[in-house]
Parts: C-alpha cells; sequence; structure tokens
C-alpha cells in the first residue's frame, strides 16, 4: 500500500492520526492499559477508554480500528519499566537490586499478563506486542548483568543456570499470585534470589547487599 493510500484508508500516516500529540496520545494508552487492568480483556471496551480519557469513541475508531489493535499499540507504547540493571559490581548483588525494583512493576504488569492471557494467545499481533512491551525487556536487562558477570571473569559462560535465570525471576514474580494468591513483592523476590539463585549459581550473597 502507498502512502497515499493508506492516508485515504485512515492508516498510520494520514493527517487525521496527526493531530493527536504524542502527550495526549499517551494519556490514551494509559486509558487503555488501565482498563485492561481493572476490567480484563474480555471485558475491555471502546467506551471505558473513552469515558476514563474524556474522548469521543470515534476519536478512538479513527485511530485504532479494532480493539486488538489499539491495546497492541497501548502496550508497545506504555511506560513499562525493566528490571534495574544496576552494576554493584557482582552478580547477585545485581540480581537482587533487580529483584527489588521488579517487585515495584511487578503488581501492574502481572495484572496486564493476566488480562491478556488468552487473548494473545489468539491473537499473534497481541502476542508480540506483549512480549516486547513485558517480556523482552526483563529479559534483555539479566542478560546486560550476566554479560557483565562473565567479563568480570565471576562466572563462567558455561555455567548449566545461566540460561534459566529469566524464567526462573521471571516466572516467580508472575506465578505467586497465581500459586499463593498473593504479590510477589520485594521481600519475596530478594529471599528467592538469596536463597535460591545466588547458591544455584555458585555465588555468596554480598554483605552490604542483605
Amino acid at each position: 500500500m502507498t502512502t497515499r493510500e493508506r492516508a485515504t484508508t485512515g492508516g498510520p500516516t494520514s493527517s487525521r492520526r496527526s493531530k493527536i500529540t504524542p502527550e495526549r496520545a499517551q494519556e490514551l494508552y494509559d486509558a487503555v492499559l488501565d482498563q485492561l487492568r481493572a476490567h480484563g480483556y474480555d471485558a475491555f471496551t471502546m467506551e471505558g477508554v473513552a469515558a476514563q480519557a474524556c474522548c469521543s469513541k470515534s476519536t478512538l475508531y479513527r485511530q485504532w480500528k479494532t480493539k486488538p489493535q489499539m491495546v497492541a499499540a497501548a502496550l508497545r507504547a506504555g511506560r513499562c519499566v525493566k528490571f534495574f540493571s544496576a552494576d554493584t559490581g557482582s552478580l547477585a548483588g545485581d540480581l537482587i537490586v533487580a529483584a527489588r525494583n521488579a517487585a515495584g512493576q511487578g503488581k501492574r504488569d502481572t495484572a496486564l499478563m493476566q488480562a491478556l492471557g488468552h487473548a494473545a494467545l489468539q491473537d499473534d499481533e497481541l502476542k508480540a506486542a506483549l512480549r516486547e512491551a513485558l517480556v523482552e525487556p526483563e529479559l534483555a536487562s539479566i542478560a546486560e548483568m550476566v554479560e557483565r558477570a562473565v567479563a568480570r571473569g565471576e562466572i563462567d559462560p558455561g555455567h548449566p543456570m545461566l540460561p534459566y535465570l529469566g524464567a526462573q525471576l521471571f516466572g516467580v514474580m508472575r506465578s505467586r499470585p497465581v500459586l499463593e494468591g498473593r504479590d510477589a513483592d520485594a521481600e519475596y523476590l530478594v529471599r528467592f534470589v538469596t536463597d535460591v539463585l545466588v547458591p544455584g549459581l555458585g555465588l555468596t550473597v554480598p554483605e552490604q547487599a542483605t
């Protein structure tokens, strides 16, 4: 499709879409994510977003023709924070800092994951947006910590546990609300790091990190 064709069909380069400022677009995206967390994907409606964002449904439909397109756009633009990849000088210390910081964002992100879980399995665009917004930044952050530890000679790059660090830390944060009905708070995640991950990696917990 040419640029001119996209403009006449309301595509990404249409003049109508350009009238919304980046700040206003972010307000709409925030409303989408809030509505998803509060009501889940099935009960999510354009009406709810319009009411929260104080706009008309026609404005939303001009920008995003379908609910999946709107949700995918909101996920990609959402202010979802990745694990804080601090350089403490040790992998154990970095993982502890990551656990503390992940706890602050974990509840909101877990709510989105739960709201979109089934829908994402049925829609490739939603699945890709969910991974891009909530999964890949966290995995990249963990990879940065490991790369620094390997460069320092702190851990062997072939350590059998390294490929599973992301799955373990990411998984325990997301699964506790389902398994125990409680959020994975900072105390819980730090304890998981110090009692499970650090010993499994053959490392010790720095005194200043406890």
